[in-house]
C-alpha cells in the first residue's frame, strides 16, 4: 500500500489561498489543508501522514488522515525519523519542496512529489468536487458527512 508523507506547513506556503489563510489564521489553514485533503484520499487506498510544526491547539477531525505535530522537535525531524521506521521506504510518496528532505527522501529510495506540483492535483480535485456540490450529482451520503463534519459514530 502506498504511503503518502506530507510536509504541511511546506504545503500551506505553496497553495495561494492556503497562505494568506495562515497568515492571519494558522489553526484555520491548517484544518483547511487537512479537509481537502482527507477528501482528496477519500476513495483511495493510500494511508497519509501529515506533518505540522509546532504543537496542537485543536484536534482537527479526519477520517483518513493522520496528524503528527512535531511539538519540540521540527516537522522535517519527525519526517526523516518516519522514512526511517518505514519497512519499505519505496511505497512512501514524500510531498514536500524543502530541497534537504527532497534529497534525503530519494537517498531513502522515496517518490517525491513537489508541494507545487501536488497543489496543482488538490485543487483539480477541489474543483471538481465543488463541480459536484453544486450539481448534486455524485454524492453519497457519506460525503455530505465528510464534507459537514458530521462522523458516523456521532450519531450512534
Amino acid at each position: 500500500m502506498k504511503h503518502y508523507i506530507i510536509d504541511g506547513n511546506n504545503l500551506i506556503g505553496k497553495d495561494k489561498i492556503l497562505n494568506q489563510i495562515q497568515k492571519k489564521n494558522k489553526q484555520q489553514s491548517r484544518e483547511k489543508l487537512s479537509f481537502m485533503l482527507s477528501r482528496y484520499f477519500s476513495s483511495t487506498k493510500s494511508s497519509v501522514s501529515l506533518h505540522f510544526d509546532g504543537f496542537e491547539k485543536e484536534s482537527v477531525k479526519t477520517s483518513n488522515l493522520k496528524i503528527i505535530y512535531s511539538n519540540n522537535s521540527s516537522a522535517d525531524n519527525k519526517i526523516k525519523s518516519e522514512i526511517e521506521k518505514s519497512k519499505n521506504p519505496r511505497n512512501i510518496i514524500l510531498i514536500t519542496s524543502d530541497n534537504n528532505l527532497i534529497e534525503f527522501g530519494r537517498v531513502c529510495s522515496c517518490k517525491v512529489i513537489r508541494s507545487e506540483d501536488f497543489t496543482y492535483q488538490l485543487k483539480q480535485a477541489n474543483e471538481d468536487f465543488e463541480d459536484q456540490i453544486k450539481t448534486g450529482t455524485n454524492l453519497n451520503v457519506e460525503e455530505y458527512k465528510k464534507l459537514f463534519g458530521v462522523n458516523s459514530s456521532d450519531n450512534d
